[in-house]
């Protein structure tokens, strides 16, 4: 599958995200969000990050699955989620 990178401006908390693309004539749509999760919600905020990120994501809504975790900074790490029920439709365009 091919990439194309969209800037997204950071901002505070959640980001719902909907794209149209056409593709070779063929219009699809995608469903996006972008979380931020804080180090600080962690159990033990001062142990391994990918442990708090398991953490936090086993408390994650499951109609949604990760797509993409972002570059973190010492606050939160940005976690971008595509809607489970368009999965398919990304693995079939490529």
């Amino acid at each position: 599958m091919s990439y194309i990178a969209i800037p997204i401006p950071r901002e505070k908390g959640k980001q719902d995200i909907q794209i149209e693309v056409t593709v070779n004539n063929q219009k699809q749509s995608l469903h996006y969000k972008v979380e931020l999760f804080y180090w600080d919600d962690c159990k033990n905020p001062q142990g391994h990050r990918a442990d708090c990120i398991a953490e936090l994501l086993a408390k994650h809504d499951p109609k949604w699955m990760v797509y993409y975790i972002g570059s973190p900074t010492d606050e939160f790490v940005p976690i971008t989620f595509v809607e489970r029920s368009e999965k398919n439709t990304i693995r079939s365009s490529h």
